[in-house]
């Protein structure tokens, strides 16, 4: 699993020095002798983790801002910031860009409702986050409820459980309005989290009819995402097979089609033929085949190594009923496309859609790592 990880050093610094946060105070509160804090709550976050450190990799900012912490926990890491000795809100911003560019599956910050805005702004609803408190004020969704939790969340992610990514509100108030005794919160965006799994009323029931039910909302969420000239891969499988379905298509349940703006440009396409039509943008929707949870090497050598990488990991739509994923009882999708370096590549963390705006993270690995 690979984690992004950014602390602010300065989160909270002036809540012991009675000056209700840090913004625009950080050196007054330091001259007052203010005792970072933003660390050791961001060690008690990690301390759940270091049982399976040897399956995480970490990418972060230097020093205060995260390399220093991980080295010191034994976590492998790479420094993808270089951070100044005193950070700025720009510093967070920066790292987060990084991060960004360096494909974390996960971003976990440390900081307060100042530090969650300037993540907000870089990374917004593109990767799923998940807050650390540290700051004087918690106003935003973002956050664990405590760093232990943010810890534990992650654990159970990495053990297979499932958790639903769910919006979540970037709040933040007016400090020097907060000093003088005035309490005003104003929204400034929303971020993606991971959450205990809500489970909808229809996966709790059983049957058939509830069944269908969940593969109308799934099948509702993927025609949703289909923007005018895009083209989508349909592969194998009854979920898929349903989608089409809705779409009033032909659909080869064993094999791949294609369709644009909702209508079929080509049925059961040979390898040869699919490499041929994928234009830049087109989507892939995929389903886990058999019991085992395979998404890529048994029934689908179409879509081959080449296929694969013409269409991109980022444009690979992954979608299950969270009844199929429960039966894999926490073992991973596998990823088994006969190339060891493409495998690697398509390993980690994957946002499942599961219904109409409703999704989870689950994991995906090569079953030989």
């Amino acid at each position: 699993m690979k984690l992004g990880l950014i602390i602010n050093p300065v989160a909270g610094v002036g809540g012991s020095v009675a000056l209700k946060g840090s913004d625009g105070v950080v050196e007054e509160a330091l001259a007052r002798g203010a005792v970072k804090q933003a660390n050791n709550r961001t060690r008690i976050a990690l301390e759940p983790l270091v049982a399976v450190k040897d399956k995480l990799s970490f990418i972060t900012a230097s020093g205060e801002m995260g390399a220093d912490l991980l080295s010191e926990m034994g976590f492998t890491f790479e420094v993808a910031y270089q951070a100044p000795e005193l950070t700025s809100a720009e510093d967070s911003k920066a790292a987060a860009k990084a991060l960004l560019d360096s494909h974390v599956e996960l971003l976990l910050f440390a900081g307060g409702d100042g530090t969650a805005r300037d993540i907000c702004a870089v990374v917004e609803e593109t990767l799923p986050v998940l807050g650390v408190p540290a700051g004087c004020k918690i106003h935003s969704g973002v956050y664990a409820v405590t760093p232990k939790a943010a810890g534990e969340l992650i654990a159970s992610l990495h053990r297979g459980e499932l958790l639903s990514l769910v919006d979540a509100d970037v709040m933040d108030i007016d400090e020097s309005q907060f000093r003088q005794g005035v309490v005003r919160a104003k929204r400034f965006g929303e971020m993606r989290i991971p959450s205990s799994l809500r489970y909808v009323q229809a996966v709790k029931q059983g049957g058939k009819e509830s069944d269908e039910l969940v593969l109308h909302d799934i099948a509702s969420e993927v025609i949703s995402r289909m923007e005018p000239g895009a083209r989508f891969v349909m592969g194998s499988g009854s979920t898929v097979a349903f989608i089409m379905e809705e779409l009033g298509l032909h659909n080869t349940l064993l094999g791949v089609d294609l369709i644009e703006d909702e209508q079929l440009l080509a049925s059961d396409l040979t390898e040869a033929q699919l490499f041929e039509a994928i234009t830049p943008g087109t989507k892939l929707v995929i389903t886990l085949i058999g019991g085992q949870g395979h998404l890529f090497g048994r029934g689908n050598q179409q879509l081959s190594p080449r296929v694969i990488r013409a269409i991109g990991r980022d444009n690979i739509l992954v979608v299950a009923t969270k009844r199929k994923l429960q039966a894999l009882d926490g073992r991973p999708l596998i990823i088994d496309t006969g190339d060891a370096a493409l495998d690697r590549e398509l390993t980690g963390i994957y946002p499942i859609i599961t219904g109409y705006r409703d999704s989870v993270m689950y994991r995906a690995a090569n079953p030989t790592d």
